[in-house]
């Protein structure tokens, strides 16, 4: 019974993991339904890894519960492939989100941040007018900005802002309207406007905000996948074993010492043999 231990623990997986699939689906369907902008960012992920889920872990479910070796031999293939793509995505995602980080700002607590210090590939992602005008259209309806409305020149000096609310609900910091000056300012101090529906929405402090954001949420991402991934390899590990347990019993024999598994003719065993039977009676 010890050669079955490893189908019972991917059977028990599986159908775990299938069980899940259901409400990661679920939600998926529910935010496509939803008018909420920043919910569609996670519609289609959450579709895709869901049903991904679901047809593996049913696949890998069939296989080690009822020995079906096509079966195995495909849930172990595509383990194969999302721990290939899992694994470049953590990579990816490392490199990615390696540069950035905020800078200490004199006298204040809260930090800001610059669209320079991030990677080419993330600037590119946000300076996109399309992708852009979806992320501002979100910022506005969560209404980050409007929890400072009633800050005072105190509460600035001593709290705490999110990179969001640096970069997008106040000009930089080194901005100076109170008096005509000949020393070129940076650009963002010409970008804000008081009005609640543009603020700093179009500075590049906004953007970098907004990428501080994405790039610690990658972060903790990454971290999780890394997790993940040493659970699908081990799982991966016992899939192999269930696969093998499944191919023994096609054999109608029992394990043990001396015994020889049933001969299985390959494709073209029949082939040949009418092949050369033709071949003798010509000859």
């Amino acid at each position: 019974m010890y050669y079955r231990f490893s189908n019972t623990v991917i059977g028990f997986l599986n159908l775990f993991t299938l069980l899940a699939s259901i409400p990661i689906i679920g939600g998926g369907l529910w935010m496509a339904k939803s008018s909420t902008t920043c919910e569609s960012f996670l519609q289609t992920p959450l579709l895709v890894i869901g049903f991904i889920v679901l047809i593996i872990s049913l696949a890998g479910f069939i296989g080690a519960c009822f020995n079906v070796a096509w079966a195995l031999w495909l849930y172990l293939l595509v383990m194969l492939l999302l721990i290939g793509a899992l694994l470049s995505f953590t990579i990816f995602g490392f490199v990615v989100t390696s540069p950035g980080g905020g800078v200490n700002v004199n006298g204040h607590v809260y930090k800001e941040y610059h669209l320079q210090d991030y990677s080419p590939w993330l600037k590119k992602r946000v300076k996109d007018p399309n992708y852009w005008r979806t992320i501002r259209s979100c910022l506005l309806g969560s209404n980050t900005c409007s929890k400072l409305a009633s800050w005072t020149p105190l509460d600035y000096l001593q709290s705490d802002m999110s990179p969001i609310q640096s970069g997008c609900c106040k000009p930089p910091t080194s901005c100076n309207y109170a008096e005509m000056t000949t020393v070129p300012q940076d650009p963002d101090c010409y970008r804000w406007n008081n009005a609640a529906a543009y603020l700093c929405y179009g500075c590049d402090s906004c953007k970098a905000g907004v990428l501080e954001n994405m790039r610690d949420d990658w972060h903790k991402l990454s971290v999780l996948n890394v997790v993940v991934l040493v659970f699908l390899i081990s799982i991966y590990s016992i899939g192999c074993c269930a696969f093998r347990n499944s191919r023994r019993s096609e054999t109608d024999h029992p394990y043990g010492e001396n015994r020889m598994s049933k001969v299985r003719p390959r494709w073209d065993y029949y082939w040949w043999r009418w092949w050369r039977d033709h071949r003798d009676r010509l000859y």
